[in-house]
């Protein structure tokens, strides 16, 4: 089975030039993403899956397919630890 991600309902984004800040209602913390960052979490804004979020990177960015599943990797680590995604398995 896949799993699909989904941003918090309570994650409000703002894009300032080339990266953007994340509120979290529910726990009152910011945070601050990368513009790629910033792109994940508006895709996340319906369910996505890994496979999904890396061809999304690969879309944007002239990276290999390794660097962009890395970078989807650590950055839904980052989110999941902070509370800023729902999981669905």
């Amino acid at each position: 089975m896949t799993s699909r991600y989904t941003r918090h309902p309570e994650l409000r984004l703002t894009e300032l030039e080339d990266e953007g800040v994340v509120l979290h209602l529910g726990t009152r913390k910011y945070f601050s993403v990368s513009e790629s960052g910033l792109i994940i979490l508006n895709a996340l804004e319906a369910a996505c899956t890994f496979e999904e979020l890396v061809a999304l990177l690969l879309d944007e960015y002239d990276v290999s397919p390794e660097e962009a599943a890395d970078s989807v990797t650590e950055f839904l680590d980052r989110c999941s630890a902070s509370n800023l995604l729902i999981i669905e398995e």
